[in-house]
């Protein structure tokens, strides 16, 4: 249909665990996901980077993208993201390095500027809050690294990343839209929550915008929740789950498991529980193929995006596969030859 003409629809996967579920299951289904969003014809397949959290089993994003990558053959693989504050910029150097040397072509470097979530896991990690501010520093040594500039007072080499040029993104937390800017890169930015604030965000990056070697103008790739059913309301309560893992996280500060939508509606939510709940359940795209191609055509002539990188997920498994093949099948995508 119109609304995917020259935009590319891509993937991110979070490996949730879902109630009753273990890491390493929820890991492996990640892997099995990736070979069906290349099969549905999605552009790129991006895991994550959380730490410590119970309702995530993604902890190691470079380990599971070699994964990923080595159960694919033609999809783009990468993180959305590394979260770079967590680490010295050399060792992401030579993970990415790594990637793409095994998989040439494929790789795409997705960065974020968000710290561990608690103080334990922070403590852990040998970081604090503190080196979330100095991301601009950070990203510039690790560009360096592939470049042979940004190391230069160290004299030292990543290898085998030096002179290879891997597609890198720039999460829009914080500053970061600022930070893509001056960097001259490609910015992953929600389109869930806020369009006014988001759609300011995206006209700051492109008016500040810096060609670099790593972009030559402005690339805004949307990301956001995406739900395709065969009615509304079944599109809607397949929101369900990650809307009351929001709702526990804000009450408790602990990001469950995802439960079945039949448990949510049997819970006696406390009256803030509900607030957040329903909260969480607002700014997202559900609906009909016919409900959903309105709400993306939309969504995408304002913000002019160039891509939309679909952060969907549910308790059932068959559903949400269900969803992703419906949106392909909406959007006109092919698999690869």
């Amino acid at each position: 249909m119109s609304i995917a003409a020259n935009v590319p629809f891509s993937v991110l996967d979070r490996s949730r665990t879902r109630q009753g579920q273990d890491g390493p299951s929820a890991l492996r289904d990640t892997v099995r996901f990736a070979r069906r969003a290349e099969a549905f014809g999605y552009h790129r397949f991006w895991v994550s980077e959380h730490h410590g959290v119970p309702g995530v089993a993604g902890s190691a994003p470079t380990v599971l993208a070699a994964a990923v990558a080595a159960a694919t053959s033609t999809i783009r693989v990468g993180t959305g993201g590394v979260m770079l504050p967590n680490h010295q910029p050399i060792v992401v150097a030579e993970q990415f390095g790594v990637l793409e040397s095994l998989f040439p072509g494929r790789v795409d470097m997705g960065l974020g500027r968000s710290v561990g979530f608690t103080g334990g896991i922070r403590k852990a990690l040998g970081r604090d809050k503190q080196d979330a501010e100095d991301f601009p520093g950070q990203l510039t040594e690790l560009l360096g690294y592939f470049t042979a500039t940004g190391s230069a007072h160290l004299q030292v080499h990543a290898h085998p990343a030096e002179g290879l040029r891997i597609p890198a993104f720039v999460l829009a937390t914080g500053k970061g839209a600022g930070v893509a800017a001056e960097a001259g890169l490609p910015l992953v930015i929600a389109a869930v929550r806020g369009e006014d604030a988001m759609l300011r965000a995206i006209d700051g990056y492109r008016r500040d915008f810096r060609p670099s070697a790593w972009g030559e103008r402005p690339y805004v790739m949307l990301s956001g929740t995406v739900m395709v059913g065969a009615t509304t309301e079944e599109a809607h309560d397949l929101l369900l789950p990650e809307a009351w893992a929001s709702a526990y996280s804000r009450t408790r500060g602990e990001f469950p498991a995802l439960a079945s939508v039949e448990s949510i509606r049997a819970l006696r939510m406390t009256e803030r529980e509900r607030t957040l709940f329903e909260e969480a359940q607002r700014g997202h795209l559900y609906g009909t193929e016919d409900e959903v191609a309105d709400g993306l055509g939309k969504l995408l002539a304002r913000a002019e995006a160039d891509e939309f990188l679909v952060t969907t997920s549910t308790y059932d498994r068959e559903a949400m596969d269900d969803s992703y093949r419906r949106l392909a099948a909406l959007l006109g995508l092919e698999a690869p030859e």
